[in-house]
């Protein structure tokens, strides 16, 4: 049972390394000689080892060696077409349904099971770096993994660029006790590499919000030019967090199925270790709905500071409309240019008029002033 007890230390990284400082991850180059373009990697794996061969296998070779002598066969393909794919769900006997999803891709994160195979959608998620958030920004970048469970098989059909398995390839291949677990073993691996993920980006996608909510809340913020570009952010902001929620929800079944209920295809040992996969993705999946209500509050506040410091404006805008219209006033009345009219011909009608018009406006802006208005 040593092995089962260090199955989390092997199918996680050593060290988690946060997706804001990794951006050099791309997809598998590597393609072998012979085989469809669209395989990255095809081994057999026998008692837990990868068989050595004089040099790279075919599917179809592949699959006579684990007929011939057992172990199973991992094929690895990056968007493969109809045309590319044909051939290895015929040798493989997929189910036609499943073939179609995992050549079209776009499909949302799910478990189904056929009589022979399980097939299983994850959504990859990476985090895009960015010096500054702004209304254009791609916050995450989505992809996804296609996984066929048979009895002796386990074969990967990825789209995107990111998402690349071949270090998760080499870290199983590391631990030989585990593979001999078979492609039940890989089907774990692959989960709880893509919730790790998911754990990470949700981390940087909180210091994103963070920062948003610090501009928004920082004392002294002043309407203008730069409120609206706010909205904007956090508008575009609040999409990428709806792209990962699209990702994270779905799977969330899936997972409990593999962990709760017994399935031939998936060996007992490796089956209790779901529930750790799942635990992680409820987890994140609260950061996510909770990312999502908090973008809500921060727009609706934002959008109330936009509404308060409009009304200022118009305030201050009429209090001083309210002082002119007194000059505005009196200049009108001896505008009218009447023969008879009081103080017209007086030595000091005309300092005492300005006089009471200053002293009007004084009045009135002292008294706006005391009420709040300027």
């Amino acid at each position: 049972m040593s092995m089962i007890r260090d199955l989390r230390a092997v199918v996680r990284p050593s060290s988690r390394v946060s997706l804001r400082k990794d951006t050099s991850t791309s997809y598998d180059a590597t393609r072998a000689p012979g085989t469809p373009s669209a395989v990255v990697d095809c081994a057999v794996y026998r008692d837990g080892a990868r068989v050595q061969s004089p040099g790279p296998l075919s599917p179809q070779e592949a699959m006579r060696l684990v007929r011939r002598d057992g172990g199973f066969v991992w094929i690895g393909l990056h968007e493969p077409t109809e045309a590319e794919f044909a051939g290895i769900a015929g040798e493989f006997g997929l189910h036609p349904l499943a073939v179609e999803d995992a050549v079209q891709a776009h499909q949302r994160p799910k478990l189904e099971r056929y009589d022979d195979s399980l097939f299983t959608v994850f959504k990859t998620i990476h985090y895009v770096e960015h010096d500054r958030l702004t209304a254009n920004s791609e916050v995450v970048e989505t992809g996804e993994v296609m996984c066929f469970t048979g009895r002796d098989f386990f074969i990967t059909v990825r789209h995107g660029g990111q998402g690349s398995l071949r270090a998760l390839r080499h870290r199983l291949q590391d631990d030989p006790e585990l593979l001999a677990k078979g492609p039940s073993a890989v089907l774990h691996a692959i989960a709880d590499h893509v919730v790790d993920g998911y754990i990470a980006v949700a981390d940087a996608v909180q210091d994103d919000i963070d920062e948003v909510e610090t501009e928004v809340f920082s004392p002294g913020r002043r309407g203008g030019v730069s409120r609206g570009v706010d909205s904007a952010r956090i508008y575009q902001l609040k999409r990428e967090v709806l792209e990962f929620k699209r990702a994270v929800a779905p799977l969330l079944r899936p997972m409990q199925l593999l962990s709760e209920r017994p399935m031939r295809l998936i060996d007992p040992d490796i089956q209790k270790y779901f529930r750790d996969v799942a635990d992680h993705l409820a987890r994140v999946q609260e950061q996510v709905l909770g990312f999502d209500e908090l973008l809500n509050s921060i727009l609706q506040a934002n959008l109330a500071q936009a509404s308060v410091a409009q009304n200022e404006d118009m305030r201050k805008i009429t209090a001083w409309a309210a002082i002119i219209a007194v000059p505005t006033m009196v200049c009108g009345v001896y505008g009218m240019n009447f023969q008879y009219m009081p103080e017209l011909h007086w030595r000091y009608g005309y300092p005492v008029i300005m006089g009471i018009t200053a002293a009007l406006c004084l009045g009135i802006h002292r008294t706006l002033k005391r009420n709040g208005w300027l």
